[in-house]
């Protein structure tokens, strides 16, 4: 029995639970069973992080036990167009979204501080001078460059030490570098100590010794054993060590509250950036943010994998998107989109496959062969939505099959171009000497908070609500805001943000939500007065805009003829389906309520429409 704190053994028959915490294993030896009283329910943590189903993994478990259940947990699924998470174990059980993660207190918000390197002999003519040519060396070479890397460092500690002192707490840095060379170098030049015989003599005397980075660690998978590495890392955590320089390792499953400034010298993509970054989001103390220092870069990746997050989270929404945006090309859409690819490739011979391929092999620059590759994918693209939404007139304008020739052939020859430019002689040497002359600085440009699409999502959950709850959609007021909404979505956007433009939109949002809130309350306000009759509260509205009288009395005589039209309805229950016979019924006591106004005869009619109009709707809504 679940209520049960303690494990149940019996032989009399009464349902067991066997709880087994399974670590690692290479092969499973669980044997066919035909007990239908035993059901195994796997629980997969960290779902993302080593279950691609062309590993051997997971095809070994769902073969060998065929009848279980597997549940998987994840921070970030895996979103990748080759295999989703969901492709994998199937659709989600529950979600749980990272701004509520900071609203329960579990996690932090992220600022990202952008960096800048500047150096004042430019690269590319030093290159030229030595006549290395683009692709004869590797960038990895340049960042593990003692000339690149001793700056780099002088700047990580001083931020560090900074960073300290500004909050009054001995917090733990990470550096994530580029390659396993750059980690080395790093390492290599922090423990020279040059650091503290050049600049900490001139920094502020008062900085507590505590606060000042003195101690390193370098964490490789093929440096020291694990022993040796887990004592690092047990040292980082207990604030013996003050900073971490890592290339691969501890980007996931990595916990430690005290880490709060994460130092990134390379771009990581999809799943494995939003693990990184969240290294630093444990709550420590009176800490509000996680810090990344960005080095690299990281923006457009953070943007794209925001946006698949963002698709992703829109699966909540469901059918309520449409309300709010055409999210669905018209016909004339994707023929604009056609008509400017085909200006795009216009100077390829689309309709001769064996040309089209000799002039795209003319081609040496990768970044062109890729956006040729970009325009046929999103071709393939259109003619699959103008397929889906029955556009015949645009399917037959496009030959797919000569598309995918097309594609297939250009995706090619960007793998050959891949395969020549790997293929370079080394100039390590050299490279060293052109360095030599290269002096790097590293200055902070920006800071920014990087967030996360599931905070627009829920702003516009947010929204929808109110529009939902408010109950007079006829309100010029309601249209008006509605409008704004629609504007707004359709506008920027907004379902394909940037970090940039959701935090420009949040705001926005949030001022649509404000009013509509606002205008939510002053109904519910105005319909208290007609004993929470909505229809009354709607009646009211359209008089105070027609009449000039005081709303205190617009109120004492729609009491009197709620008063009267109920007793009928309540009274004669057919009447509600006669709508002449209840106008009629209903005209002489509304002339007699405002009989003292300086009312036309059609204004009359109008009041008394308005009522019986009312009634005869809310009947039909039940």
């Amino acid at each position: 029995e679940l209520s049960l704190t303690t494990p149940i053994r019996n032989d009399s028959g009464k349902l067991e639970i066997t709880v087994v915490n399974i670590q690692k294993f290479d092969i499973l030896d669980i044997k066919p069973h035909y007990d239908l009283n035993i059901q195994r329910v796997y629980f997969i943590d960290e779902a993302h992080r080593s279950y691609n189903p062309k590993g051997t993994f997971l095809g070994n478990l769902y073969s060998i036990d065929k009848e279980a259940i597997f549940i998987a947990l994840t921070g970030t699924p895996l979103l990748k167009k080759e295999f989703k998470s969901t492709d994998i174990f199937g659709n989600y059980i529950h979600k749980y979204y990272y701004n509520l993660s900071i609203k329960d207190g579990y996690t932090l918000r992220l600022i990202r501080e952008e960096i800048e390197a500047n150096y004042k002999t430019k690269l590319k003519e030093i290159l030229e001078e030595i006549e290395i040519q683009k692709g004869t060396f590797k960038l990895k070479e340049i960042t593990s460059h003692k000339n690149f890397v001793k700056p780099m460092l002088e700047y990580i500690i001083k931020d560090l030490e900074n960073f300290r002192r500004l909050h009054n707490e001995k917090v733990g840095g990470m550096v994530v570098c580029d390659s396993s060379q750059q980690a080395r170098a790093l390492y290599e030049v922090f423990n020279e100590k040059f650091i503290f015989n050049e600049y900490c003599l001139a920094a502020e005397p008062k900085l507590r010794r505590d606060f000042k980075v003195e101690q390193a660690a370098l964490i490789l998978h093929d440096e020291d054993t694990k022993a040796i590495r887990e004592n690092k890392i047990d040292d980082f955590k207990e604030g013996k060590i003050d900073l971490l320089i890592v290339y691969n390792m501890l980007l996931t499953g990595f916990d430690a509250k005290i880490l709060k400034k994460l130092y990134l010298t390379r771009v990581i993509k999809a799943h494995n950036l939003l693990q990184t970054l969240t290294r630093v989001n444990r709550p420590y103390k009176n800490f509000k943010y996680g810090y990344i220092v960005d080095f690299a870069n990281i923006k457009d990746e953070f943007d794209k994998t925001n946006k698949l997050y963002w698709q992703e989270l829109q699966n909540e929404l469901g059918d309520e998107v449409e309300k709010y945006s055409e999210i669905f090309k018209s016909s004339e859409e994707i023929e604009k989109e056609l008509n400017e690819i085909r200006e795009f490739l216009f100077e390829f011979d689309t309709e001769n496959l064996e040309i089209f391929s000799k002039q795209i092999r003319e081609i040496e620059d990768m970044e062109k062969i890729r956006e040729i590759i970009k325009k046929l994918e999103n071709l393939k693209e259109l003619f699959n939505i103008a397929k889906l939404y029955g556009y015949e007139e645009i399917t037959k304008k496009v030959d797919i099959f000569r598309i995918n020739k097309m594609l297939n052939e250009t995706k090619n020859y960007l793998s050959l171009l891949k395969d020549k430019e790997a293929i370079n002689r080394d100039f390590s040497e050299i490279l060293n000497i052109a360095l030599e002359d290269v002096v790097f600085e590293f200055l902070k440009t920006k800071e920014e908070e990087l967030k996360l699409a599931d905070e627009l999502k829920e702003v516009l959950k947010d929204v929808r609500e109110e529009f939902t709850r408010n109950f007079d959609k006829d309100d010029v007021e309601y249209i008006s805001l509605k409008e704004e909404l629609e504007r707004l979505l359709k506008k920027r956007n907004i379902f394909e943000a940037t970090t940039e433009e959701i935090k420009e939109n949040i705001p926005l949002l949030r001022e649509i939500y404000k009013k509509i809130k606002a205008l939510n309350r002053a109904n519910e306000r105005l319909s208290r007065k007609y004993k929470n009759d909505k229809k009354f509260a709607k009646i009211h509205k359209n008089l105070k805009n027609k009449l000039t009288a005081k709303e205190i009395e617009i109120q004492k005589r729609l009491l009197a003829l709620k008063e009267k039209a109920d007793e009928m309805v309540l009274n004669r229950s057919d009447i509600i389906t006669q709508e002449n016979i209840f106008k009629g019924e209903l005209l002489k006591d509304v002339v007699n309520e405002f009989s003292d106004y300086n009312l036309k005869y059609d204004d009359f009619i109008y009041i008394g429409n308005l009522i019986v109009k009312e009634y005869v709707n809310e009947y039909r809504a039940s």
